[in-house]
């Protein structure tokens, strides 16, 4: 295979990842070649596309790419070779077996503390607030992480799109806001956790599309309680499913 043929073919196997259109580029550009290389889209030895090809791909600039190339070179998952240039490296599981700083399990455990306080009251407003854009934010949420999931593609700026929808619906910024920030706290820690026990990234992705559904049932037909008990028991299961080494 010529060398154009290659970086074709890396470039294919990131064309299922969504590009990136929110905040904080950088750290969305991270996660999503983070998960590429930890599920095997990116293979070890394989050659990146370049700063230009990534930065068009994921509609960013290319100081944002480097930010997030940088991150993944820290994180010790790939590495620049002069006049050749940046490769998976192909000793990534052992590199990777020692967790960042940023893998704290009791800053992870503090933030899930905080949303099983915040996430259910948002959902209960959001059953009392929610207006049809809102359900079809969340209905498109959820239909993107099942399509995803189903073929085995990056899904959890679709999950956590969904908790987005939710605190939008319920008509709180501040509580949007809060939400959005542990949001990225959380993805990085989960799926550091998830890869360093072994544990394949969607194994029980099944029983979170069920609880969202479940939540999204509750909001649709405006059942307040319901929303707040059900998104309760989903945050407390996924704590239990992050801290159990494997699954029931």
């Amino acid at each position: 295979m010529t060398q154009p043929e290659r970086e074709s073919s890396t470039l294919s196997a990131l064309t299922r990842l969504e590009p990136v259109r929110h905040e904080r580029f950088a750290e969305r550009v991270y996660e999503s070649l983070f998960h590429a290389i930890l599920t095997g889209k990116l293979a070890p030895r394989t050659r990146l596309p370049s700063e230009v090809q990534l930065a068009t791909f994921f509609q960013v600039s290319r100081p944002v790419v480097r930010q997030a190339l940088d991150r993944l070179r820290s994180d010790q998952l790939i590495e620049s070779v002069r006049g050749s240039g940046t490769f998976v490296r192909p000793d990534w599981p052992k590199a990777s077996a020692r967790p960042p700083k940023e893998l704290d399990i009791s800053h992870w455990l503090h933030g899930q503390e905080l949303r099983l306080v915040l996430e259910p009251e948002c959902a209960h407003l959001a059953a009392l607030r929610r207006s049809q854009a809102d359900l079809q934010r969340m209905a498109a949420a959820l239909d993107g992480f099942e399509q995803a999931a189903a073929k085995g593609d990056v899904a959890h700026h679709f999950d956590f799109g969904f908790h987005e929808a939710i605190a939008q619906a319920s008509a709180n910024p501040r509580m949007l806001q809060v939400i959005q920030t542990l949001q990225y706290d959380v993805s990085h820690a989960v799926n550091m956790t998830r890869h360093l026990v072994r544990l394949q990234p969607w194994q029980r992705t099944h029983d979170v599309l069920d609880e969202h559904r479940e939540i999204y049932r509750c909001i649709e037909r405006q059942d307040a309680e319901g929303a707040r008990r059900a998104m309760r028991s989903h945050i407390e299961k996924a704590r239990i499913r992050m801290l159990e080494p494997s699954p029931s």
